[in-house]
């Protein structure tokens, strides 16, 4: 009940980031925007492995969840005191106004929720989000079990590697982003550019079979991090082709559906994973399976995926 509460309280915090990108950003910088602030969460995730190993022996493993809670009521009176919409905002001058507002916008219809269900869009990136996102709560969860099993590795002893490999997903949040913002200035239609960058991610995720196979903890560590970038990188991509192809007020809505179909694609792994280990203490069989993960949902996002805007 504890989980499926603090599940249902920060569910809200991406589709308002998603939409706050599409909202302030034009298609050229979308992806870049939405990068950096994809970024902020692997700043948390660096500061997590020092700061919670600490309060637990200090304070206490109760006092961990009332300082990481208040974190986030700090951050929901900064956003509700300071976020406006650009027409809105009252420091915005026009010429950023018009800056912001330069692509072409379909006029506001309203959607109902049921009815976004039958576009091939939502479908495109809730099947993307399945074949993705539960790769990411296992790096959440089993890596420090991984390193801890193959390398010998203790609750404190886990900082250093681990703050290694969300820096270099800060790193590749952040490059995913100005990829495909580069591809966009060169010409490429933004769902291209998307895409195309999203092929170099699953390209760059490959060489993780590599990791149950090394001995040393730093090579094992810099190969982890080097997938888990990429993901972040394809991450920024996948969210930045809904902001692409949805229209504004649709945005929220079909990254939380798309969100929901991952969350439960990430029960499934989680139980997956926790039976192979238990059965086999193997971690070569997950890890095959990552890569093709992804590159299943590459394929099927581009099948599904239409060329044109649908949404009426």
């Amino acid at each position: 009940m504890a989980r499926f509460a603090l599940g249902l309280a920060e569910s809200g915090n991406y589709p308002a980031c998603v939409t706050g990108a599409r909202t302030w950003f034009p298609a050229k910088e979308r992806a870049l925007a939405t990068g950096i602030f994809n970024a902020g969460t692997n700043v948390g995730a660096m500061i997590t492995p020092f700061l919670v190993p600490w309060i637990t022996v200090y304070l206490g493993w109760p006092a961990t969840f009332f300082w990481t809670g208040a974190l986030g009521f700090i951050w929901l009176g900064c956003w509700w005191l300071f976020y406006r919409n650009p027409e809105e905002h009252p420091r915005l001058s026009s010429n950023e106004l018009a800056y912001i507002k330069r692509d072409p916008e379909p006029l506001p219809v309203k959607i109902p929720y049921h009815t976004l269900l039958k576009y091939r869009t939502t479908w495109a990136y809730a099947v993307g989000n399945l074949l993705s996102v539960p790769i990411w709560w296992f790096y959440l969860f089993w890596i420090p079990d991984f390193l801890h099993k193959t390398q010998g590795l203790n609750l404190t002893s886990l900082g250093p590697p681990l703050l290694v490999i969300y820096l270099m997903t800060d790193v590749g949040s952040v490059a995913g982003g100005a990829l495909s913002s580069f591809f966009v200035a060169r010409g490429m239609s933004p769902q291209g550019a998307r895409k195309l960058a999203m092929l170099v991610c699953v390209i760059c995720i490959t060489p993780i079979i590599l990791a149950p196979r090394v001995s040393h903890l730093w090579l094992a560590t810099l190969i982890i991090g080097f997938a888990a970038s990429a993901h972040q990188a394809g991450t920024t991509n996948i969210w930045t082709l809904v902001q692409d192809s949805a229209p504004r007020q649709a945005v929220s809505s079909v990254f939380s559906i798309g969100g929901m179909v991952g969350a439960v694609g990430g029960m499934v792994v989680a139980k997956v994973a926790g039976y192979v280990l238990e059965t086999t203490n193997i971690y070569m069989l997950l890890f095959l399976m990552i890569p093709a993960c992804y590159a299943t949902g590459l394929v099927l996002l581009q099948v599904i995926m239409p060329r044109e805007p649908e949404y009426a």
